[in-house]
């Protein structure tokens, strides 16, 4: 039964994560949908995170920073990307990038107004953490 509840809490607790950040058609932001999340057995009171970002031509992302750390890989486009302190840089399909823990991602976006593209993301955070945390202006 403990293990019934914990699961019915996981998704709860997923939904209402995935909710806060993914949209619907129309929406001026990303969609991101959380293909996998994983406690890891070797890393106590951490899990891991595999986020697939999917943007329209055009679109971006809100200011924001991870309170774990990630790891991003373009699969699809290119997208343009900032972190606070850093250049703003397009990486193409194939090209990845580092997040600390907490840094601000100040710019997140497609870098064509024609054509889609999609990341891969991966990332290590207390069950705890948020995935998101939109900064303020």
């Amino acid at each position: 039964m403990n293990v019934l509840r914990f699961c019915a809490t996981s998704l709860v607790a997923l939904t209402l994560s995935v909710s806060a950040f993914a949209h619907e058609a129309g929406d001026p932001s990303e969609k991101v949908t959380v293909l996998q999340d994983q406690m890891l057995k070797n890393v106590p009171g951490k899990k891991a995170l595999m986020i697939e970002v999917d943007y329209k031509p055009g679109q971006s992302s809100i200011a924001h920073k991870h309170d774990g750390t990630a790891m991003a890989y373009v699969l699809e486009g290119s997208i343009t990307s900032q972190v606070k302190g850093e250049k703003e840089v397009t990486y193409k399909a194939g090209e990845f990038w580092y997040e600390a823990a907490g840094s601000e991602h100040l710019v997140s976006k497609n870098a064509s107004a024609t054509q889609p593209a999609k990341l891969l993301v991966f990332m290590v955070l207390s069950p705890d953490e948020k995935v998101l945390v939109p900064l303020k202006n």
